[in-house]
């Protein structure tokens, strides 16, 4: 788990709350059913109208991203790729095919693939940035959900806040409804901008971080197997991948 993202979310609403509850406010006043319902629905129904059913999916299994990020040990992907290299050295690039038939890792197993197949080094590195850049591409959309829906809540917030108006001018003569619809316009846009700014661009930011920390893990597998290609001594390639854990 990613401590450090959990203790964000904790500082975050409790530094609203208490704000609140500092300024002689109750929690009680930030709950309002009507309010939430007009931001997160239609935020919601704004971003599903926008965005395709395979992106809305990936978006949403990237969530667990937060707390739960993708492991990306350079060490450990240094040591795999000096494990490939010493294959090679000993049994030739055919050797790989047996690793290659055993790797869970798609781009992993199609690099090994290449090898096997005995691709020149620059075909290898062209394919395999080819698959780089569109990995890349698709993994980013998922980020790309969440930033629209920072940037509708705000603006669902400010309908909330006008509908919860027109309520209470149509109400003038009954002043028991008066609060109500106050209440309903004022937390709207409380909702829209802290729903925005502490959760929806949060996650996005935090996706588009994490989909550009394994872009540069796969930039030095790409260059470790592209060693390989080249005939490099498994010592040369350690070295050779040392500078992106450097990072």
């Amino acid at each position: 788990m990613d401590a450090l993202s959990l203790v964000g979310i904790v500082i975050a609403l409790l530094a609203v709350i208490g704000g609140n509850l500092l300024e002689g406010g109750h929690l009680s006043s930030l709950l309002n059913l009507p309010a939430f319902m007009i931001v997160l629905g239609g935020t919601t129904g704004a971003i599903i109208l926008q965005h395709s059913a395979s992106v809305l999916k990936r978006g949403l299994a990237q969530v667990r991203w937060v707390l739960f990020p993708p492991r990306m040990d350079y060490e450990q992907g240094t040591q795999l790729v000096i494990g490939w290299s010493v294959t090679a050295r000993k049994e030739g690039l055919l050797g790989l095919e047996q690793v290659s038939e055993k790797e869970t890792d798609p781009f992993c197993r199609k690099g090994l693939q290449l090898l096997v197949d005995g691709a020149e080094a620059e075909a290898i590195r062209y394919i395999l940035e080819l698959e780089l850049g569109s990995r890349e591409q698709l993994e980013v959309q998922g980020a790309k959900v969440f930033d629209a829906m920072g940037g509708y809540a705000p603006t669902l917030g400010i309908l909330g806040a006008v509908l919860g108006l027109i309520h209470v001018m149509g109400n003038l003569s009954d002043p028991s409804k008066l609060g109500p619809g106050i209440a309903t316009a004022f937390v709207a846009t409380i909702y829209g901008v802290a729903f925005a700014n502490l959760i929806f661009f949060p996650i996005a930011n935090k996706i588009k971080s994490i989909v550009h920390q394994q872009t540069h893990y796969r930039e030095m597998l790409i260059e470790g197997i592209v060693a390989i290609a080249e005939g490099e001594n498994p010592k040369t390639i350690e070295m050779r991948l040392q500078s992106f854990s450097a990072r």
